[in-house]
């Protein structure tokens, strides 16, 4: 239901095969404008809770908990957490339209497919690849950062050992397939939801002056040495909040391998909101009030750098001792969690285009224990650019240039997802559907995918600004580098398509998008028959009775 709407009575559910078993099967049937060959279906094998967890804590990671102390210092606390509003809210109306598409169409590859389907095949080609090669990149950054974490307790140990340790463990979590994947999430999510959980509480008591040191705070930090810097320094917030953010779009990823999207995406997407609000909104207020952005400790909070952690730093200053060192823990843990997501992220992106003819068909193999192997073999082969810090002494200048080319590519991904719902709800009605036939239907319509869309431009703008303000050449390719990227793997696909013989690939020239009569709305739709056990919808005879329960049907949406 679109916001500002009377909800209205259920229509029959959409199927394509009644007689169908419970779990769909999308083997070799006509992909968005392709052939999907014959393999393996991926298993259905992720249940409520591993969606739900990894949704409210699935990519909590040093973006969070070490990229703050970042944007902390560059923008002020009031910065921080009008950066973390603006985004936030942002990625909320995103997931929620994310939602929408993933109930309806549980396929792999999910955004990627979205935008193929929706918008363009070349702009999914060059979305699917960028989100693709984001991942492969900051796997062995990760594994890196895992190992920097654990010398804040053993300096004395040769970080090539971790990375050994943590490339050995992630492989292993590969062998249980989805399944390992979504209970290491569950876990680890857990662990990560109660720290900071613990961190709000504990900050509100030094905030307090209930420390062993210190005294009372109060907003003492927001008037000296002040709330912010400068214009810049807000405007540089917003990639640092995207970092922070990034990966929440994973839930619609996981939705090919959910048990029951129809039911468990719309839990999970409901959860978005509580990890926005509480730990990314709240728990980066809290670190502004006890942390002040002048703090000189603050330059060195990049990468998993948890000596300069504004989360360890602000415990340590407080005089509680043991905490400090449980708190690094908990990065080690998140940074491994951020490690295994990615490999989740970028196995089953690429095997999505490989099956829609936009990589080697080789990676679309499925085994049948419904791993992607050779994109899992792909992703692991990457994390050994974990070692280059080893080989090299440029080791840094090579990370940073190659984490140059997801720079904001968070922000082409989040609008490329309003505006695939966007251009799915236009054909949606086009072929005679309604809004009412949707199992679920994102709670601000097609107006929310025109907000999230023009905030993500508008953070593509400030970040702009940010990087040709110092006119340097080098800070504005290390800030921007993924936009010519796009643009080139656009490009590329365009060229390629319009000159190929495939009779798979749909050579539609030089059209920026596609018509709406032609989008089909039908294919690799879920099966309706998993509808039966879903609640019915409220009806209201008038917009008065629906004005009215709007209190009580927010707080139940979101819980």
């Amino acid at each position: 239901m679109t916001a500002g709407e009377p909800e209205v009575e259920k229509k029959e559910p959409i199927t394509t095969d009644p007689s169908s078993d419970s779990q769909p099967s999308y083997d070799d049937v006509e992909a968005a404008h392709g052939t999907v060959e014959h393999i393996s279906p991926l298993k259905r094998s992720l249940q409520g809770r591993h969606m739900q967890m990894i949704a409210i804590g699935g990519a909590i990671g040093a973006g969070l908990f070490v990229g703050t102390g970042e944007a902390l210092y560059e923008g002020g606390p009031g910065s921080l957490l009008l950066g973390y509003l603006i985004v936030g809210g942002m990625l909320l109306l995103t997931i929620q339209a994310l939602g929408e598409l993933a109930v309806l169409y549980p396929v792999n590859g999910a955004f990627f497919t979205y935008c193929v389907r929706f918008i363009d095949p070349s702009w999914g080609f060059a979305v699917g690849w960028d989100y693709a090669i984001g991942w492969l990149i900051i796997l062995p950054f990760e594994i890196t950062a895992a190992g920097i974490t654990i010398q804040f307790w053993r300096d004395d140990i040769n970080i090539g050992v971790w990375v050994t340790v943590f490339l050995v463990a992630l492989s292993a979590i590969q062998i249980f397939g989805v399944r390992g994947y979504g209970e290491v999430e569950f876990v680890l999510s857990i662990i990560k939801v109660t720290a900071l959980l613990g961190f709000i509480i504990l900050g509100i008591v030094i905030d307090c002056g209930g420390a062993p040191k210190g005294s009372y705070i109060g907003t003492h930090y927001w008037f000296d040495p002040g709330a912010f810097t400068t214009f810049e320094g807000f405007c540089a917030v917003f990639t640092t909040a995207a970092f922070a953010f990034g990966g929440t779009e994973m839930t619609g990823l996981a939705a090919a391998e959910a048990a029951n999207p129809a039911k468990s995406i719309p839990k999970a997407t409901k959860q978005v909101f509580w990890r926005i609000t509480l730990f990314y909104v709240v728990g980066t207020f809290i670190v502004g009030l006890i942390v002040p952005a002048n703090a000189d400790y603050l330059l060195g909070s990049s990468g998993a750098n948890t000596k300069a952690s504004p989360f360890v730093v602000s415990i340590q200053n407080a005089g509680i001792k043991g905490l400090p060192s449980v708190m690094n823990a908990v990065i080690t843990i998140s940074v491994i969690s951020v490690a295994n997501s990615a490999t989740f992220g970028s196995s089953r992106t690429i095997q999505a285009l490989a099956a829609n003819g936009m990589a080697p068909k080789f990676l679309a193999y499925v085994d049948n224990a419904g791993r992607p192997l050779y994109c899992i073999l792909l992703q692991i082969a990457f994390g050994f650019l974990a070692f280059i810090n080893e080989a090299s002494s440029t080791g840094d200048t090579i990370f940073t240039w190659l984490l140059a080319l997801s720079g904001v590519s968070n922000f082409f991904i989040w609008g490329s997802v309003c505006f695939a719902h966007i251009r799915f709800r236009q054909a949606w009605k086009y072929h005679g559907h309604s809004v009412d036939e949707l199992a679920y239907a994102a709670p601000f319509g097609e107006i929310g995918s025109w907000i999230g869309l023009s905030l993500n431009v508008l953070c593509l703008i400030a970040e702009f600004y940010v990087s040709i303000a110092p006119l340097n050449a080098t800070d504005f390719f290390e800030n921007y580098l993924s936009v010519p990227l796009i643009l080139a793997l656009y490009f590329c696909w365009k060229i390629y398509s319009a000159n190929s013989k495939d009779p798979k690939i749909n050579n539609r020239g030089w059209k920026i998008l596609l018509n709406i009569e032609e989008i089909d709305v039908m294919s690799h739709i879920r099966d309706g028959a998993l509808d039966v056990d879903l609640p019915p919808r409220k009806v209201y005879a008038t917009w008065g009775e629906w004005f009215k329960a709007a209190p009580m049907r927010m707080v139940r949406s979101l819980i």
